[in-house]
């Protein structure tokens, strides 16, 4: 099924700002102590959205159970990665794997059985992170790095979750787990980077700041949680989800442009290898499911479209939780 031009555009237009987020990440970390920026991010994505979306639509252990996986865990760890030294770029690179994380979490917690050819994509995008991880052991820190690789995980973690929790509304949902990691993360923050620091950056804070807050939370999160889950209402997921492939081309582009962050051939090869992973693991034919769960929302029953299919979850989480 193709897409209309104008919704074609809309899907490049949601991957684009979520690897351009990567380079603001960056460019707010100067300004902010990761965890706060974190918590920053979440409260403003919250607020005032929570009262505009309604009630939420799943129980809340889903809620709160994603909400620390993705929000605390996931965010955390790459938020403090990247204050750490790891490229803006490469972390929109490497990030991508949560792909082979959610297929091995979910054959080990679901019962799924992943395909040879399933099998053979995770090969290759562990091969990329390989590459990935020469290049930057040579160049920067590998502990900040290996955050990253676990952050991956924890998004992994965090997508199988949603799939068990099967939000009808996705922005209903986003905008809900959004209220859950707020304070966990403000309080990791005045343990770990301290209440001096976490007031001087209030303190001093300037337009560009509050820009790259106003950008990742409301950009990213509310308008492109919004946009997917809206191209996700109209079309099948097998359609919409390989748009998330374009991020890391987006993420590495505006890196390079914005902060100069240099790409080596070494780094292109990982991107290569890693995107073709993915790909292949996220999009190749399921195996036994030890559950059917809808992936999108909309309609009752009764009158949802004829054209719409069952597909991996894998697919959809590709574009979840930036």
């Amino acid at each position: 099924m193709r897409l209309p031009p104008s919704h074609l555009a809309l899907a490049v237009l949601v991957a684009a700002l979520w690897g351009v987020n990567f380079t603001v990440i960056e460019i707010g970390l100067d300004h902010f102590p990761p965890l706060l920026f974190s918590a920053l991010r979440f409260l403003v994505a919250a607020l005032p959205a929570v009262f505009l979306v309604g009630r939420p639509k799943v129980a809340w252990k889903w809620i709160v159970a994603v909400g620390l996986a993705l929000g605390v865990a996931k965010f955390g760890l790459v938020f403090v990665g990247m204050d750490a030294g790891m490229p803006a770029g490469l972390t929109s690179l490497v990030l991508q794997i949560q792909a082979v994380f959610t297929a091995v979490i979910a054959a080990v917690f679901l019962g799924e059985r992943p395909t040879p050819l399933r099998l053979c994509g995770m090969g290759v995008a562990l091969a990329g992170i390989a590459v990935a991880a020469v290049d930057e052991g040579s160049s920067g820190p590998l502990g900040a790095f290996a955050m990253v690789v676990a952050a991956a995980a924890c998004w992994g973690a965090s997508n199988v979750l949603t799939r068990r929790a099967s939000p009808p509304d996705a922005l209903n949902f986003m905008v809900w787990v959004s209220t859950v990691p707020v304070l966990p993360l403000l309080a990791l923050s005045l343990l770990t980077e301290g209440p001096s620091r976490d007031w001087e950056a209030l303190r001093t804070l300037d337009w560009q700041g509050a820009g790259t807050i106003a950008f990742v939370a409301w950009v990213t999160t509310v308008f492109g949680f919004g946009a997917w889950g809206w191209l996700l209402h109209r079309h099948p997921a097998s359609t919409v989800a390989p748009f998330s492939l374009l991020v890391p081309a987006f993420g590495m582009t505006s890196a390079a442009v914005f902060l100069d962050e240099p790409v080596s051939g070494l780094r292109w090869c990982a991107a290569a290898l890693l995107v073709g992973g993915v790909a292949l693991t996220s999009l190749a034919p399921a195996g036994r499911r030890g559950r059917e769960v809808r992936v999108t929302s909309g309609p009752p029953p009764e009158e949802a479209p004829a054209d719409e299919v069952h597909v991996p979850d894998e697919v959809t989480a590709a574009g979840r939780g930036r």
